[in-house]
């Protein structure tokens, strides 16, 4: 591996926690961030994305950005979004990680 360049050309971590009782804030993990997850790690996949010095979907315990979620983070940029549905998702993988450009209207 060449050390100058990072393990992944992108690393998406997706917020899955949760909160729970019924005073608990809002949290990613109550508003379908395992699905979104899932289907973007299944996507990737079909696409060849995954793998090393390409791109990396994991998950992650509390990003703390909950009441602006559900959220997920892209680096190396440190991009910010915030989805629906996995049609956002896919809108982030085809423009961001494919296309090399932030996808404004869910970007944080």
């Amino acid at each position: 591996m060449n050390d100058d360049k990072p393990f992944y050309q992108h690393h998406v971590f997706f917020c899955m926690n949760v909160r729970d009782g019924k005073d608990a804030r809002q949290s990613c993990g109550n508003c379908g961030s395992e699905k979104a997850q899932k289907h973007a790690k299944k996507r990737i996949k079909e696409l060849g994305l995954s793998g090393e010095g390409k791109v990396r979907i994991n998950q992650a315990g509390c990003l703390d950005r909950c009441e602006e979620g559900p959220v997920l983070v892209v680096y190396p940029e440190g991009t910010w979004y915030t989805y629906v549905d996995t049609q956002d998702i896919d809108d982030i993988i085809d423009t961001h990680l494919v296309g090399g450009k932030v996808v404004e209207r869910l970007k944080i």
